[in-house]
């Protein structure tokens, strides 16, 4: 039950390393090709209209070449001079040959940018100013297609039309004079033809892509079952790793509380007579080194149930954190360290393997703080904060850089180190902040069920 209740806890913890499910990689895997699916459809179409844009002006030049000889077929000189049987003539065969569903104008220009003719009678006779490419044009021929916004004065009267394609050809009247012929496409036939390239394109496209979803989604699927069971086998390797330590912690405090703490006890014990022995006889220097021997294993008995301590600190299963964090600080009082133990109801709230990590930082901390800080006085405080178990270490003692605990590490002091990965793999957060001159601050924080 305890063992359920870790792993209930251990998954709503937030900063816990869960591993990734393969329903979640799946679904990354689909978002991921969703994502690349729009960009190809949109880059494609975006694509396809470019290519259809500059298809529709190829075939626009060649439809305003073709269109401009037609033409040129029918001017009389009358057309520069307005005459209106040669316009009429003009507009007879424009209406009969040029405009179509696509051509929606045509305008014949005079060199000085008088309009001589237009399917548009209205505009017939108005005069604007040709842009140096159209005089280009009448002067060395050829022909020019671009699309136009329709915003330049003589287009006042085409812009109902919308946004069009316009192309202009040189073209000459029975006596050789030059005239510029116009004619305006409609743009959205490009836009037609994109879609149209793109509908003929999209069920390949489209099964392609279905084919290597097809082909890359069972090993997709394969690929993070096997990550979630190699991180699950892990965790679980971790997990029976740390309590094996743990049993073979209690097993190694059992024997020497049972065994050689035992034997050095009583060793000390059956010498005291010897010695009280030995000064009633008079014998004052072999007194004095019986008693000597006696401190000596005394002080052996007390650093080894020091050592049962720390290898499993048995008030802490039987009295909790208050009690166990109470002996941890009890060596820095014995010291003359001024020390403040504070411990609210999170120690109550956490499970005893939590409850373990919390003595095990604390105590690293204290053990640095006797063989390093110097300090004058300690404070350990546990407490709930934001809904999580929260425990801080401070000494005012000497402190530290980032290079003394680098240069410990390779000496082989790893406590802090190994105990961050601890806490990390446990859901944790150990952070050491510390300063040369201005003491050292540990705090450990894990979320509580």
């Amino acid at each position: 039950m305890r063992a359920m209740r870790r792993n209930r806890t251990r998954a709503s913890r937030p900063d816990a390393r869960r591993p990734p499910t393969a329903r979640s990689v799946l679904g990354l895997f689909a978002l991921g090709t969703a994502a690349a699916l729009a960009v190809a459809v949109v880059g494609g179409y975006v694509a396809l209209r470019s290519v259809a844009l500059d298809e529709a002006k190829r075939d626009t030049r060649t439809k305003v070449q073709e269109a401009g000889r037609l033409v040129e077929l029918a001017l009389a000189e009358g057309i520069l001079t307005g005459d209106l049987d040669a316009i009429a003539a003009v507009d007879d065969l424009v209406l009969a040959r040029v405009l179509s569903g696509s051509v929606v104008r045509v305008k014949l220009w005079s060199v000085d940018g008088r309009v001589l003719y237009s399917d548009d009678p209205a505009q017939i006779g108005g005069r604007f100013t040709l842009g140096d490419d159209q005089l280009r044009l009448l002067r060395e021929g050829g022909a020019e297609v671009e699309v136009s916004g329709l915003d330049r004065p003589e287009n006042a009267l085409d812009r109902q039309e919308g946004e069009l394609i316009e192309a202009y050809t040189p073209i000459r009247t029975p006596s050789g004079t030059p005239v510029l012929f116009e004619l305006y496409e409609r743009f959205d036939s490009v836009t037609a033809s994109a879609r149209r390239l793109l509908a003929a394109l999209a069920l390949p496209i489209l099964a392609a892509i279905a084919l290597i979803l097809a082909i890359q989604a069972p090993l997709v699927w394969s690929l993070s079952r096997r990550l979630q069971r190699g991180h699950e086998e892990r965790e679980a390797l971790l997990s029976g790793a740390v309590a094996a330590s743990n049993r073979e912690r209690r097993r190694i405090a059992s024997y020497l509380h049972d065994g050689p703490v035992q034997d050095i006890a009583g060793v000390a014990y059956a010498l005291a007579p010897l010695a009280e022995s030995a000064a009633a006889n008079g014998d004052a220097s072999e007194a004095d080194e019986l008693r000597g021997v006696i401190d000596q294993l005394r002080h052996n008995v007390r650093d080894l149930r020091t050592l049962l301590v720390d290898l499993h600190p048995p008030r802490l299963a039987a009295e909790g954190l208050q009690a166990a964090l109470a002996d941890l600080v009890s060596p820095l009082e014995a010291r003359g360290v001024s020390v403040s133990l504070s411990v609210d109801d999170a120690g109550q709230r956490l499970e005893f393997d939590e409850q373990v990590l919390v003595y095990r930082a604390a105590q690293e901390a204290v053990r640095n703080v006797i063989a390093y800080a110097d300090a004058s006085s300690v404070s350990v405080e546990l407490a709930c904060d934001n809904g999580g178990a929260r425990l801080v270490v401070t000494d005012d003692g000497r402190g530290f850089g980032p290079d003394t605990r680098a240069t410990r590490a390779a000496e082989g002091h790893l406590g802090l180190s190994l105990l961050a990965e601890l806490a990390q793999q446990s859901g944790a957060r150990l952070d050491v902040r510390s300063t040369a001159g201005e003491g050292t601050t540990v705090v450990l924080e894990m979320p509580v069920r």
